[in-house]
């Protein structure tokens, strides 16, 4: 009974966090999108099976290594693997990860407190989660810094307000001025009160992200979290072929409490992979079905989500490139490959290796979103903010990119066809040489006729020039500053709030302060 109390208090509200609502702002939030349009596919069949034979042969003659985790080791070897314990190597025969990936779900749905917000990850649709894991931010007047807690809760009070945004994220930025063995807490604490929106969980330690399991408890109540997602969280592999302890050990504390895991290789071709797109590929894809093989080893059934996260490398300078023709064959190819498993995608974003939020970087993001759209991505972190290579998370560039996710809405939506959308009433009411500016079919539609960005100025040039010849980086601090003066906190039950922030206190006091 009082699991259930505290679950209805944590999803609802409550009475009060109910009244609250009705009299506060009204945020607006777009539902996920759901495609009703040709995906592009960038491989043949012939080059599909070659890739998975070669996928294949590398998990059974080559192998992976599952470092300082003889846990690891020994589920492998009940499974039927060959083991090699002084190596720390585990040799996968011929299907059986291929086989041990069948109990994974193929649509996954993570629950948000508010159940407006909730979203579905798989088939046909894209949720969009913001910029993770950056140590600076920038903006137009601090320049670049590092991070801090309060910029933190800025970027999930900006996440909340933007309505194309689906997703609260989770390590937005890195707040750099709070012990590193506390600030999970932290940001969980703020993902949870300063946002309705669905979020993601700790990876950095195994306790960490129990931490997170018994927040959202707290904030869910423990029934509704063992049998539900509401945690996505991201677990990268150490390409090439290297499982960490470190990220084993939260994906088995996630794994176990029914909490779906993005399992992603960290790519940077040319140096953690071949420099061919199907080289990589074939590394991809062995990488990420012997992870997502293992989940099904801790708990058949469990919750994940095929990833790629594959960048290029200037040959020159030896740093990451973004946006390139290349990491777009390996995304459209990796989303082919997810497909055939039956799997949620995971990849893309607002990826740019720009320092600014210019022309460079409008450019190699566009390129990033609209290859995330068309390769058929269902969960794409990095959505907005992102820059310098993911260093930065930038809170101009954060409202930039989350502008242009409306425009990815409208193109997801598909092209109508029905009696109203073939406006023949239009065309034979204007006839010729007339407009259609005033026409019953124009005053019907216009108002959602069109996308319109919240940010891009289309004004003439004069009315541009008297108002301040502002630049898209003006527009957005300006759009910046208009949602937190607009922003208002969601309601959430008081009683589930002080019990998570007792919770937090508690965790806090039990340990002394680690920056390292």
């Amino acid at each position: 009974m009082a699991e259930a109390a505290t679950r209805r208090r944590g999803r609802g509200g409550g009475g009060a966090a109910r009244r609250a609502e009705r009299t506060g702002v009204k945020i607006e939030t777009a539902k996920f999108i759901e495609r009703n349009m040709p995906l592009f596919e960038v491989l043949n069949e012939e080059a599909l099976q070659i890739i998975e034979t070669n996928a294949d042969i590398l998990l059974e003659e080559v192998g992976v290594n599952f470092v300082n985790n003889k846990v690891a080791l020994d589920r492998w070897k009940d499974a039927g693997a060959d083991v090699d314990y002084q190596a720390e190597r585990v040799r996968i025969p011929k299907g059986l990860a291929r086989e041990l990936c069948k109990t994974a779900p193929s649509r996954i749905t993570q629950h948000a407190r508010n159940p407006e917000r909730t979203v579905e990850i798989g088939g046909n649709t894209l949720v969009c989660a913001p910029v993770y894991g950056p140590p600076f931010v920038r903006d137009a007047e601090g320049g670049r810094r590092y991070a801090t807690m309060a910029d933190f809760e800025k970027f999930v009070k900006l996440g909340y307000m933007s309505k194309w945004l689906h997703h609260s994220g989770g390590t937005v930025c890195e707040p750099t001025d709070v012990p590193v063995n506390k600030r999970h807490l932290d940001m969980l604490l703020a993902h949870m009160t300063l946002s309705d929106k669905p979020f993601m969980g700790s990876v950095t330690e195994p306790s960490r992200a129990q931490d997170s399991v018994e927040m959202c408890e707290i904030l869910f109540g423990k029934e509704f979290v063992q049998n539900n997602t509401v945690m996505t969280s991201l677990i990268n592999i150490n390409s090439p072929m290297t499982f960490d302890d470190i990220m084993m050990g939260a994906l088995e504390v996630y794994a176990k409490n029914n909490q779906a895991c993005i399992v992603s290789p960290f790519i940077v071709g040319g140096a953690m992979a071949p420099v061919s797109v199907v080289g990589t590929l074939t590394q991809v894809l062995a990488e990420v079905m012997a992870g997502i093989a293992y989940s099904q080893l801790v708990r058949k059934g469990a919750p994940v989500i095929f990833g790629a996260f594959v960048t290029s490398i200037d040959m020159n300078s030896g740093a990451p490139t973004f946006g390139t023709p290349e990491a777009s064959q390996i995304l459209s190819g990796a989303g082919q490959l997810a497909r055939r498993l039956g799997l949620p995608f995971r990849s893309g974003g607002g990826l740019c290796g720009s320092k600014m939020p210019d022309a460079q970087a409008a450019y190699e993001t566009a390129h990033t979103h609209n290859a995330a759209l068309t390769g058929g991505v269902n969960f794409m972190l990095h959505a907005c903010g992102w820059l310098e290579g993911g260093l930065v998370s930038s809170f101009e560039k954060f409202v930039m990119d989350a502008d242009q996710l409306g425009a990815m809405h409208k193109m997801a939506a598909g092209v109508p066809y029905d009696e109203n959308a073939q406006a023949m009433d239009a065309v034979r009411e204007v006839g010729p040489g007339g407009h259609y500016l005033g026409c019953a079919h124009t005053q019907a539609n216009f108002k959602e006729a069109f996308w319109r960005s919240e940010l891009l100025d289309y004004k003439p040039f004069e009315t541009w020039s008297d108002e301040g010849g502002r630049d898209t980086q003006a527009l957005a601090s300006a759009r910046v500053q208009t949602l937190m003066d607009a922003y208002e906190q969601p309601a959430l039950d008081p009683e589930v709030e002080k019990a998570l922030r007792a919770y937090v206190a508690e965790k806090k006091a039990s340990m002394p302060d680690s920056f390292v």
